[in-house]
């Protein structure tokens, strides 16, 4: 079919000696994303400029993503070419930062305007495609993101023409007639593979992940090795749907595996959407004339008041930083350009505005060796504020998940605390005191006695078929705490405390039950989960005593949650911690008038011995 074209349009198949000749002082040269981008065509013109030095000067490069080589950066040729990066890659970072080449910090979903009016003319366009089919048309493949209209506003198009590109429905299609020059080499395609993650670290932050995404929902992924890693984490999920901007090589196992249906998605119902494509070479021929996945245009991806129609959109992105008010950037590390905008931003603020819409940041609690925390108590000064205090729900790492939203600065900065790795956090507190982000007592337990016992979390269902999530209490509850407490009627809080209760300072707070000593005492939370924010149901507590093989028990149901079967549930499993712990009893004091406490210890099933003491009853609860 090629061969037909070039009989019929000789003068498009010229040549790159004759192609790169029209090249003139000053163009700026648009080369395709990341992928996508034509290697032997870019070859071709540095080895051009090398063979005739003086052909043209100050020519401007102009690309998203350099996922080859950029040789154009090189010092020999800087008065030939100038690279202008719109998201910098490790290939062009250097470059950037040594001054040697530039970088435009701009949302992706805008530059397409830039184009069209203008404002960033195209000069020449090197760009790769398809085969051509009958009709003429050849398809953009992988890279559709900017290129469309890059092309559409270039004096000069040259496209390498490449049989391993796919052809991929939607907006990347090109007929040979508006391409000035075609240049036929087949080549294989760059593949893209996210640097790797701990599978343990990274299973951890998926199982996290999991939990906030449900059936149904629409998802878009951003680039990175977190989000890429932790894809598999979503297997058990039915009838995703997929919205996106970089397509990757996880999306499409969802999509091999059935995960992903795209079946109750609001818009483009039963389609994978997507930009670009960025994989592994199987990931090109799956997407190859596959009818139900289509590559827009990115100012149509990215557009978050589109994303924001999608009911329950999910956004997943990462960064390289966060600090403790909820500031993060995901582009420059202090002073260093890293990477760019993106993406990340138009997707988070418009999952944030569709209806069930939620925004996930997941990101590694430290760098890959361990050294540095990614949780910080600000960003290093010159760093780009890619997401604002405003614009983050979750941050998720390997150690848990953080709901901002709504949350004060206190609040934030002691959820943020409480997921950083645990021999920062020692760190994070007295820097967080002196910023006067938390309470200036705030009182702490390093190492192991102070380290959130993850693997007692755990989901129950009760008699009455409510669901509740129990777990220890963490350093971060204080204000549910608080909550809680208040809510109780006198009579709970008589029964629990033998007294009443007017005021539980935050003193008493975080000493008595927040700030604890697990290996001596547990305190067990059942937690009714809402829409970005949890509610206490119940709290169960035991305190070891000197003889390490007893402890004090109690037990208190919120009043509008009692008569539900937390109580049982979470004293049940009260009981259990205690057996791992290696317990032999519990001791508590119950009043006369509790018979819910009474009913409750009854139903354990466990040997009882309950003496009176003219003011409560003394039960002891032998637990082997």
């Amino acid at each position: 079919m090629l061969k037909q074209w070039q009989k019929r349009q000789p003068r498009k198949f010229i040549p790159t000696e004759d192609i790169f000749s029209n090249i003139h002082a000053g163009d700026r040269i648009f080369i395709s994303t990341g992928c996508g981008e034509p290697q032997y065509l870019v070859s071709q013109l540095v080895a051009y400029v090398e063979a005739h030095p003086k052909a043209f000067f100050d020519a401007e490069v102009l690309q998203v993503w350099t996922m080859g080589v950029a040789p154009y950066t090189d010092e020999k040729l800087k008065h030939n070419f100038r690279h202008n990066s719109f998201f910098i890659s490790h290939h062009t970072r250097d470059a950037v930062n040594r001054g040697k080449a530039d970088y435009t910090p701009i949302f992706l979903s805008d530059l397409p305007a830039l184009f069209r009016r203008r404002q960033v003319p195209v000069d020449v366009a090197l760009i790769q495609t398809s085969l051509p089919d009958s009709r003429g048309y050849l398809s953009l493949g992988i890279s559709v993101d900017i290129v469309k209209a890059a092309l559409e506003n270039a004096s000069m198009i040259v496209a390498q023409v490449n049989r391993n590109m796919p052809c991929v429905h939607g907006d990347g299609f090109i007929h040979i007639d508006e391409v000035d020059y075609l240049v036929p080499y087949d080549e294989p395609l760059l593949e893209y593979s996210p640097g790797r993650v701990d599978p343990e670290i990274a299973c951890k932050i998926g199982l996290y992940v999991s939990r906030i995404i449900e059936d149904g929902d629409t998802i878009q992924v951003g680039y990175g090795n977190v989000p890429n890693a932790i894809l598999s984490s979503l297997r058990d999920k039915k009838h995703l749907g997929i919205h996106t901007d970089l397509l990757s090589d996880g999306l499409l196992e969802l999509m091999n595996s059935g995960v992903v249906d795209n079946s109750r998605k609001t818009i483009n119902r039963g389609k994978t959407i997507a930009s670009y494509c960025m994989g592994s070479q199987s990931s090109y021929e799956l997407i190859n004339d596959h009818p139900k996945i289509e590559l827009k245009e990115i100012d149509y991806t990215n557009n978050p008041l589109l994303v924001a129609q999608h009911e329950n959109m999910v956004a997943i992105n990462s960064a390289l930083e966060v600090d403790l008010t909820g500031q993060a950037t995901a582009e420059s590390i202090g002073t260093l350009f890293y990477s760019g905008i993106g993406g990340q931003a138009g997707f988070i603020r418009g999952a944030a505005m569709a209806p069930g819409g939620k925004t996930i940041l997941a990101l590694q609690s430290t760098t890959r060796d361990g050294s540095t925390s990614r949780i910080v108590p600000l960003l290093q000064e010159g760093a780009g504020v890619t997401l604002t205090r405003g614009d983050i729900q979750y941050v998720v790492t390997e150690y848990g998940q953080a709901y901002l939203h709504g949350k004060n600065i206190r609040e934030r900065a002691m959820s943020l605390i409480a997921i950083a790795h645990p021999k920062f956090r020692s760190w994070l507190i007295e820097e967080a005191k002196k910023l006067s982000l938390i309470y200036k007592d705030q009182a702490f337990i390093p190492g192991k006695k102070g380290e959130y016992p993850e693997h007692l979390e755990t989901y129950r269902t009760t008699k009455s078929g409510l669901s509740i999530f129990l777990r220890p209490v963490k350093i971060s509850d204080e204000t549910m705490l608080k909550d809680f407490f208040y809510s109780l009627s006198d009579k709970s809080l008589y029964q629990r405390f033998l007294t009443i209760r007017r005021h539980m300072p935050h003193e008493e707070l975080q000493k008595q039950f927040v700030v604890i000593d697990y290996t001596k005492e547990m305190i067990i939370l059942a937690v009714k989960k809402y829409l970005g924010h949890e509610v206490i149901t119940g709290v169960a507590q035991y305190c070891i005593n000197g003889s390490a093989l007893s402890a004090e028990a109690s037990i208190v149901v919120r009043d509008d949650f009692q008569k539900m079967g937390i109580g049982f549930e979470l004293l049940s499993y009260l009981v259990y911690v205690a057996q791992k712990q290696g317990l032999h009893l519990f001791q508590a004091n119950v009043m006369p008038g509790n018979h819910a406490v009474l009913r409750l210890i009854e139903k354990l099933n466990l040997e009882t011995e309950k003496k009176w003491d003219g003011d409560t009853f003394c039960i002891n609860i032998f637990l082997t």
